[in-house]
């Protein structure tokens, strides 16, 4: 079973969606997500194993159809990303400004692999997890 760092994700997810004329960079956005954990008193960890995690869910967004890369004419440079319509319905399950948001995340962890593109497609089309 594979479990995600949802919040990791999330953060993640939101730096692809405001990322238009920006380069996406997976290291310096997990020293960020570390640093509001350890702010609001929260363990933080292993901050290598943070910056790597961030890397590999960057990569498994992407070849997952979470995230593509970002047209020219949005303020793509090559380097930086957009959110597919599946990388905007996961975004919205794991949303943590939206309430109600552990439900969510909570019947994705119940999945054998949650990112896996036929799990994924499944589970979000049922109503009752939102």
């Amino acid at each position: 079973m594979s479990t995600y760092d949802w919040d990791l994700i999330e953060r993640l997810l939101h730096e692809v969606q405001n990322g238009a004329g920006h380069t996406f960079t997976a290291r310096p956005y997990a020293e960020q997500h570390a640093a509001a954990l350890a702010a609001q008193g929260e363990p933080v960890g292993d901050l290598d194993h943070l910056k790597t995690l961030a890397c590999e869910y960057e990569q498994l967004l992407f070849m997952r159809g979470f995230i593509d890369s970002r047209p020219a004419e949005d303020g793509g440079n090559g380097k930086n990303f957009v959110l597919t319509e599946r990388g905007s319905r996961l975004l919205s399950l794991i949303d943590s400004s939206i309430p109600g948001f552990e439900h969510p995340r909570q019947v994705l962890d119940e999945q054998a692999d949650a990112l896996d593109e036929s799990t994924f497609e499944r589970v979000s089309a049922k109503a009752q997890i939102a």
